[in-house]
């Protein structure tokens, strides 16, 4: 993303000069660290659209104002980081929506309920404030993905979002990974090599925790078992697993067909498995 803000010394006040100090877009902006240059851009599409290359649905960018500007004053600095990172990422995923003619939704998503604010900026705070928490950043790309995501589907009330949001809470980075490489299982086959039960290596030892607390937590099938008296539990295979119909849900909204493919390899690395 560019913005086509003007340079030199010899012009007068612009819109992109008026809007230069506001705290929100400056909380935009310093989310560079995370979201890199394309972090000014993205202001630049929420706070001075007349002067961005891209767009996005007027309502979504006012719901990203409103966000950025609340989140601004957010009294440590790496939590501004986050946070404004999140929105630039937003801002990314729903201007390739737009470009791609995926309109933003029209079924009140974005208009105040009696007794309560709009859902769009219910879910732009809670999504900001699970980004502000993640000390693993890597993780804060996708929950901006989110946010945007779930203003382009009509199908996704606010509480499926909230609860997919609540669900993403609790996943780690190598966890990601595993479920974007279970999504992607139809183009990139995932390896028949059952999976240790009890492997030595503290590393491997933790990625099979992770398999374990996915399928305990209802986002990849088969669900764990415990064995009966006298019975024995066929070894579990990578490639037996599946996205629930939760797991779809998170890899839809997280746009987990997006995470980088190093991050799918390394999180089947760590359970000794190689990427097929």
């Amino acid at each position: 993303m560019q913005d086509r803000r003007p340079v030199g010394d010899d012009h007068g006040v612009t819109a992109p000069e008026e809007t230069a100090e506001l705290p929100g877009r400056t909380l935009i902006e310093q989310g560079a660290p995370v979201a890199g240059s394309m972090s000014r851009a993205a202001a630049t599409v929420v706070f001075d659209p007349s002067a961005a290359l891209v767009q996005v649905d007027a309502s979504l960018a006012a719901c990203l104002r409103t966000a950025a500007t609340e989140a601004a004053v957010a009294p440590v600095p790496r939590e501004r980081v986050r946070a404004g990172a999140a929105l630039a990422f937003a801002v990314e995923y729903a201007a390739t929506q737009h470009r791609a003619g995926r309109p933003a939704r029209s079924d009140g998503w974005f208009a105040a309920r009696p007794g309560s604010r709009p859902a769009a900026d219910e879910l732009a705070e809670a999504v900001v404030a699970a980004a502000r928490r993640s000390a693993d950043e890597r993780r804060v790309r996708h929950l901006g993905y989110l946010l945007a995501e779930a203003a382009c589907s009509p199908d996704l009330d606010a509480e499926v979002a909230g609860r997919a949001l609540r669900l993403a809470d609790d996943l780690s980075w190598r966890r990601l990974g595993l479920l974007a490489a279970v999504g992607r299982r139809d183009r990139v086959p995932l390896p028949m090599a059952p999976l240790p039960d009890e492997p030595r290596g503290w590393s491997e030892w933790g990625a099979r925790e992770d398999v374990a607390d996915l399928q305990r937590a209802g986002l990849l099938d088969p669900p764990l078992t415990a064995p009966r008296p006298g019975s024995t539990v066929p070894r579990l295979r990578a490639a037996d697993l599946r996205l629930t119909r939760r797991g779809v849900l998170l890899h839809r909204l997280l746009a987990l067909d997006l995470l980088h493919e190093d991050a799918v390899a390394e999180a089947l690395a760590a359970l000794g498995l190689p990427r097929s």
